[in-house]
């Protein structure tokens, strides 16, 4: 049972689709169905149900978990003897559900400490759980909370999140706008699992209505782009305010309390974080995230 096969296998269980992990892994398909064959012969059980789609069944599932925290530990211990050769400093690795959000303590922290490793990790949340107990990750910023055991949390940031619309749309001259009144109006959101779908679902159920969705994406400066086009409108929290995606879109507060998002940032309990990470994890809390994020439209 060596490392390669072990490292595929967990591929294939997040998918569940050999073809799509064929392409990822970069190797044919019938070379990852061997090394399943091979892996369930050493085991003595079937890992997936094979009827109709892949399925990772009970026996996969408990063999996964355990494949993930020894791979979790080998490279534990890898990052801890490549620590010790560079004076136990080591490099950070960070997930983020986008990285706008961490753009300015990214560039604070590289600013400080020039000559440490800093490895990036866009996903949802939904996925930081299984990432962080994997030890694929040391720390994870997240819009909405990570459900499971295991991990701490730190409170790094709570802001407005504001509707943005085209400069000619009829609420464009609008202060505020009221949840029942967007009913009709198309939406240019992220898909679902995202913290601001999950936001805008949350903001119409509150309403007993259903948001009106043109268009789900994965890509916040086309969404701003599409606004801006007049497509539909979105939701963009306080802090893009502060980049300049080159589209003038208008911005107007939504008249609901909830309509805020919280930053977290989680890590394992209990782990033993690199220096780096460390040093990471403290420009983050100390990081002046209320400076301009909560500046009121002009």
């Amino acid at each position: 049972m060596d490392l390669h096969a072990l490292r595929q296998f967990l591929v294939i269980a997040r998918l569940e689709h050999l073809s799509r992990a064929a392409e990822q892994l970069r190797v044919a398909q019938p070379s990852l169905s061997r090394t399943i064959a091979r892996l369930e012969a050493e085991l003595g059980a079937p890992l997936f149900d094979r009827g109709g789609r892949l399925r990772l069944n009970e026996s996969g599932r408990l063999f996964r978990d355990h494949v993930e925290r020894a791979l979790g530990e080998l490279e534990e211990g890898r990052r801890a003897v490549a620590a010790a050769t560079r004076e136990g400093i080591g490099g950070v690795r960070l997930a983020s559900e986008t990285f706008l959000t961490v753009t300015g303590p990214l560039g604070a922290y590289k600013q400080a400490h020039p000559d440490i490793d800093i490895q990036l990790h866009q996903m949802a949340a939904a996925e930081m759980h299984r990432a962080l107990h994997a030890r694929e990750v040391d720390l994870c910023v997240a819009s909405q909370p990570i459900p499971g055991d295991g991990l701490e949390s730190v409170h790094l940031h709570d802001e407005p999140v504001w509707l943005a619309a085209p400069p000619g749309h009829p609420l464009a001259a609008r202060a505020s706008v009221a949840v029942e009144e967007l009913r009709d109006e198309p939406f240019v959101i992220s898909r679902p699992g995202h913290w601001q779908r999950r936001l805008l679902d949350h903001l119409f159920a509150a309403a007993n209505l259903t948001p009106r969705i043109v268009c789900e994406g994965e890509e916040p400066a086309a969404t701003a782009a599409l606004v801006g086009a007049g497509v539909g409108l979105t939701l963009i929290p306080a802090v893009a305010r502060t980049s300049d995606t080159g589209t003038p879109v208008a911005w107007i507060a939504v008249d609901a309390p909830s309509c805020r998002r919280t930053l977290t940032l989680y890590s394992r309990s209990g782990s033993r974080l690199s220096t780096a990470a460390r040093l990471m994890r403290t420009t983050l809390t100390t990081w002046p995230w209320s400076t301009t994020a909560e500046r009121q439209p002009g």
